[in-house]
């Protein structure tokens, strides 16, 4: 049995499709995007050398494109700080009262939470955001 060329190029997109859902590496797409170009160029009737530079151009664009996309873009802050992981930072809490060596005790959902100051400066009582959480204590910032 004899697959035609493009049959083969749609193999490939679908196994990198398959392996890329499997580990997450998103340059696998882009790779198929270049396979499936020369899928494309082999039923426009493209022989083997038009179907490689079809991949390869399309393929290593988009990889490129990808990379320098992300290359960009700025880091996404720490886990401990990031509110896309954690709901909890930006939200408000009110300091009573801060201890000689910089901690707290705040009630916060319902609990009294350890707290400490991240911020610049002195720490004084009042409103205050949660910026980051370290184990099960809040970090504050005053809020402006």
């Amino acid at each position: 049995m004899s697959w035609a060329s493009s049959t083969v190029w749609w193999v490939v997109v679908g196994g990198l499709v398959a392996v890329e859902l499997a580990t997450g590496t998103f340059y696998l797409l882009m790779l198929a995007l270049g396979a499936a170009a020369a899928a494309i160029a082999a039923h426009a009737g493209g022989g083997l050398s038009a179907q490689l530079v079809a991949a390869a151009v399309v393929g290593g664009g988009a990889v490129t494109a990808w990379h320098l996309r992300r290359q960009r873009q700025p880091p996404a802050p720490p886990a401990e700080a990031n509110r896309d992981i954690n709901l909890d930072i930006g939200t408000r809490v009110h300091v009573t009262a801060w201890n000689p060596d910089g901690t707290a005790r705040v009630a916060y959902r319902g609990a009294t939470w350890s707290a400490r100051h991240g911020g610049p400066g002195t720490p004084q009582p009042g409103a205050h955001v949660i910026v980051a959480m370290q184990a099960n204590e809040l970090m504050l910032q005053r809020a402006d």
